[in-house]
C-alpha cells in the first residue's frame, strides 16, 4: 500500500500500488477542482441574464397594479360626477370617491410609494409616481431600454 497525498486538498488516502499511471481518485479529484470553478461561472451567467428579467417585470406588474387603481378610482368618480350632475372641472371630494370604491382610497396601494391624486371632473386621476392611467399605459408600451421620442435612422 502507498499513500497518496491530493495535491489540491491535501487528503492523504491508502491506495494499492501500481507500476504506472496516476491513481483515479486523484484525476478525481483533479476534475473537481476544475468542474467547481465552470460550474460558478455558468450560475453567475445564468443570473446575469435572469435577475434583470425579474425586476423588469416586477416593475411591469407594479405600473399594472397602478393602472388598475387608477381606472376603479376613474369609474368611482364618474359615477359621483353623474349622480350629483358635476361639470367639467368641478372638484369631487376624496369622501364621494372614497364611498364609491369597497375599500375606500385607502384600499388602494401603489406598490411604488405613489399617492392617488382625484383631480377635477373631467379629468383623469392621477398617480405622483406612474401619472394618470394613459400616461402609464404609454409608459407600459414602451419597450424596454428605449427613452422614447422619435429616432432618426
Amino acid at each position: 500500500m502507498a499513500v497518496i497525498k491530493c495535491p489540491s486538498c491535501g487528503t492523504e488516502i491508502n491506495v494499492a500500488e501500481k507500476k504506472s499511471g496516476v491513481s483515479g481518485w486523484v484525476v478525481g479529484c483533479l476534475v473537481a477542482v476544475c468542474a467547481i470553478p465552470v460550474a460558478v461561472a455558468i450560475i453567475g451567467i445564468l443570473a446575469a441574464i435572469a435577475i434583470p428579467n425579474f425586476v423588469r417585470s416586477r416593475e411591469m406588474s407594479q405600473r399594472n397594479a397602478c393602472i388598475a387603481n387608477m381606472q376603479m378610482i376613474g369609474e368611482a368618480k364618474a359615477q359621483v360626477e353623474a349622480e350629483k350632475s358635476y361639470a367639467p372641472g368641478d372638484v369631487i371630494s376624496e369622501q364621494e370617491v372614497s364611498q364609491k370604491l369597497p375599500k375606500g382610497l385607502a384600499g388602494l396601494i401603489c406598490h411604488k410609494g405613489g399617492r392617488y391624486t382625484i383631480n377635477p371632473a373631467g379629468k383623469e386621476a392621477a398617480c405622483s409616481v406612474h401619472g394618470t392611467p394613459s400616461q402609464a399605459t404609454k409608459e407600459r408600451a414602451r419597450p424596454y431600454g428605449s427613452s422614447g421620442g422619435n429616432r432618426s435612422p
